[in-house]
Formats: structure tokens, sequence, C-alpha cells
């Protein structure tokens, strides 16, 4: 694979043209510094970092660099009764009010517009945030059955964490994440 790559790039030189993207490992970045999204993420779970608070501890998940393209640290907890149980998490306002955003860092910038996404058979809201005096990132997530909210939040080291949104939704839609979501919150 290497080789096909070098190959890649001297044919693409000699003809006057440029490198489109650097490849290490999974990890490609684009001229401009924008990470793609990873091909094939590998997940594995982690220690909780974070003291215990009245949501107690959740799960953690760690996205290795070279799995991910850049280090991807996942938390996810519920917050029973904690969700507006009428319309559940349906705009960003309830995404701010739910998430953990304590985890980002109190100096965080949140992109013009969540998105909404869904968990299973749950629907929820996800927005991109960035770091200020940092050069990381982070998106955080939240999906909801009826009033009990599930909350994720990723935390991305790369400055944007745009590229990896679609990774950690699919992740959070994976078997493993779904089942303990059912347990956790009854369903």
């Amino acid at each position: 694979m290497r080789r096909g790559l070098l190959i890649t790039i001297i044919a693409g030189l000699c003809l006057g043209g440029s490198i489109p993207f650097v490849y290490d490992g999974w990890r490609s970045v684009t001229d401009d510094g924008k990470l793609a999204t990873p091909h094939h993420p590998l997940w594995a779970e982690a220690e909780w970092p974070f003291p215990i608070d009245e949501w107690g501890k959740g799960r953690a998940f760690r996205c290795a660099a070279k799995d991910c393209g850049v280090e991807v640290n996942v938390y996810i907890r519920a917050k029973m009764g904690f969700c507006n149980c009428t319309t559940g998490v349906a705009d960003d306002e309830e995404l701010d009010r739910i998430a953990d955003l304590g985890f980002i860092g109190e100096r965080r910038l949140a992109s013009p517009a969540g998105t909404a996404i869904t968990v299973g058979r749950m629907k929820g809201r996800s927005r991109v945030y960035t770091t200020a005096g940092s050069r990381g990132s982070a998106v955080a997530i939240a999906f909801n059955d009826r009033c009990d909210a599930v909350v994720a939040t990723a935390l991305v080291a790369h400055p944007d964490a745009i590229a990896i949104e679609p990774t950690v939704i699919a992740f959070l839609n994976s078997e493993t994440v779904v089942h303990w979501v059912e347990i956790t919150l009854g369903l």
C-alpha cells in the first residue's frame, strides 16, 4: 500500500501537481489541514476520567490516532428524568442545557447550528465545538427516550471535529452502545 502511495505522490509531482493529502495510518489530512472521516475506526473501552457528580460515572471509549486519524475520546452517560419530556432533544438550546459541556472546558465556541441525529430508535442532536486556547475540538451529542436522555461528549485532538462527527454517531449506533443504552434506560 505504501509503495502505491509513493508512486502516486511521485507521479503527481512529476506532472506538476500537488499532493492532495498526507497519509499516516488511517489519517488523511488535506492541504488545508482538514481531517477526513476515518475509514475503519477501532474503539476500546477506557477508564472514566472525571470526578463523580450527580449523574455518576458513565462509559468511556477511545479511538487511537492510528485508527481514527487523531485521538478521539468519547464519554457517554445517562441523565434520567432530565430531558424535556414533551419535545426531547429537539433544538440546540436543549442540547446545550443537558450536554456535558464541562468536559469540553469553559472556553468553548459552538458551531452555528447543530444537526438532528438518530441513535437506535431515539432522536436527538449533535453539535461541534471548538475549544479556545487548545488544539482540540469536541462534539456534544444528546438523544432521549421520553424524559430520559443519554449524553455523549467526544473530545477530538484536532481543531475541527466536523469530519469525526459521523464516526462518533456511527459508534453510538453500534450494538455495544445501543445495548448499553437499552439496559441503562430500561427499554
